[in-house]
């Protein structure tokens, strides 16, 4: 985990330093990959030069608001809260009169996503610092992200890291000196884009997912190797799904570390 780390720091200050940037901005949502990108830019730029934005909203949980107030506090973030909901509502509205019907659900969750994009690319345009979008490799691969949304940035530190990896990275980063709140490490992970909304509603558990991505991508083994291996055919097949019909997204993804 250590080399990991140094890794992804070395990596993000000569993109920042080659793209002649000195602080960095990113939405702070009280989950671990948010958490753990801000620690990894406060570890290398300080905290003081790391803008995190809570954008809530009527779906954000108090916990998620308790966690991102104490990371901020634990690492010296430039921290702010904004409330959203008007801003969704009010294009919720204007959507439903364009298309003369009820706006889908997942219209509505995507637009919380694209607004907190478009919100993080104003600050950097305002104040400047280059926006880092927050997703790991587990969610690229799956295409479980929103173009124009939290896909949003300049670079994607964590990029290439599975979520399973992100949880092992956390604990030991906290294990130097206490970072995170314990909470965000052993919470169920959720988007918070709709009520009751977890990832492994979408998804497999990430340890499975995650079994099954390295052996199919990074071990290029086919889906019935892979189901011959052990794997749960109607899961590995639901994996693969997943993979061939997010390819779209991957070509319009920030680089990633």
């Amino acid at each position: 985990m250590q080399k990991l780390w140094n890794n992804l720091k070395k990596g993000l200050k000569n993109h920042l330093d080659n793209n002649g940037f000195n602080k960095v901005i990113l939405g702070l949502s009280g989950g671990l990959d948010s958490a753990v990108v801000s620690v990894l830019a406060a570890d290398v730029l300080g905290g003081q030069n790391v803008k995190a934005v809570m954008m809530k909203t009527k779906y954000t949980s108090e916990l998620s608001l308790k966690i991102a107030r104490e990371i901020a506090s634990l690492n010296n973030l430039d921290y702010q809260e904004i409330d959203i909901d008007e801003i969704v509502n009010n294009e919720i509205i204007f959507l439903q009169k364009s298309f003369n019907e009820n706006v889908k659900g997942i219209v509505q969750e995507n637009l919380q996503a694209r607004i907190r994009g478009q919100i993080l690319m104003a600050y950097s345009n305002q104040n400047g610092g280059m926006v880092l979008a927050c997703g790991n490799k587990s969610e690229a691969l799956t295409g479980y992200c929103t173009l124009y949304g939290d896909t949003c940035g300049g670079l994607m530190p964590i990029g290439n890291v599975y979520k399973s990896t992100i949880f092992e990275l956390a604990k030991w980063r906290n294990s130097l000196g206490r970072v995170l709140p314990e909470e965000v490490i052993s919470r169920a992970p959720s988007a918070e884009l709709a009520p009751d909304q977890k990832d492994e509603n979408s998804l497999p558990p990430y340890s499975v997912l995650d079994r099954i991505l390295q052996k199919m991508t990074d071990e290029g083994k086919s889906s019935e190797d892979i189901i011959n291996s052990g794997e749960d055919k109607n899961t590995v097949l639901r994996v693969q799904s997943l993979v061939s019909r997010s390819a779209f997204k991957r070509q319009q993804l920030p680089p990633a570390l």
